[in-house]
């Protein structure tokens, strides 16, 4: 995948990214796999406990979406459902309603969030089972959010530098205020993760997003 840099950028060059140690690609690994293990092993109570409160609302205890992974890989990832069974087919009605720009969609007064949604959004619960995507390698426990298709048709060819490495649980972004960053923001801070990665990094944003789900008043995940 070709790297490019945008007129008037403050966003390094990324060439040398795909240069870092094999140790540092390793140890990555070897933490996805330990933490996406714990992961799951922590989260089959509160799965088991959401999974009968989902059901009482009379649809599907997951939800299943393509999404777009490393290089523009399609993957399926996997959620616990947060909003009404049909969703997707009521995004088009919403869509002048938008609060970014760019090729996210994003309302904090969502009116398809479920009752029970708007509690498990704020504290990320939803995401619980993404651990299966970290284990299975799609995803790992720190990186750029992945998109859909939809959202990458939008993508200028700098913007689909984001795709240069795995998709994440969590990542710059979402620890630096994800509910008042603009698309370009996002963008910003995602290029700049993949040109400082780090295992110490990736250690430093995990612990921040335990901190954010557990005390920040921000919900709703993208």
């Amino acid at each position: 995948m070709k790297v490019l840099r945008a007129d008037n950028s403050d966003i390094k060059n990324l060439n040398g990214f795909c240069q870092k140690s094999i140790f540092y690609y390793a140890a990555k690994r070897s933490f996805d796999l330990l933490g996406g293990g714990i992961g799951l092993l922590l989260s089959v109570i509160p799965i088991g406990i959401l999974a009968v409160i989902i059901k009482k609302d009379h649809g599907p205890i997951f939800f299943a979406q393509e999404r777009i992974g490393k290089n523009g890989r399609p993957f399926i990832m996997y959620k616990l459902r947060s909003m009404v069974p049909n969703a997707d087919e009521l995004k088009d009605t919403l869509l002048e309603k938008n609060e970014l720009h760019g090729g996210m969609f994003k309302m904090k007064a969502d009116p398809r969030v479920t009752k029970i949604g708007r509690m498990i959004r704020h504290y990320s619960l939803d995401e619980l089972p993404q651990f299966w995507n970290v284990v299975k390698g799609d995803m790992s426990l720190v990186g750029p959010r992945p998109c859909l298709d939809r959202e990458l048709q939008k993508y200028s060819d700098f913007d689909k530098q984001r795709l240069l490495v795995k998709p994440g649980i969590s990542g710059l972004w979402q620890v630096s205020g994800r509910s008042n960053l603009d698309f370009k923001d996002m963008i910003k801070l995602d290029l700049q993760y993949i040109e400082e990665q780090s295992f110490r990094n990736d250690i430093k944003i995990c612990f921040k997003t335990v901190a954010l789900v557990l005390f920040s008043k921000d919900s709703g995940a993208y």
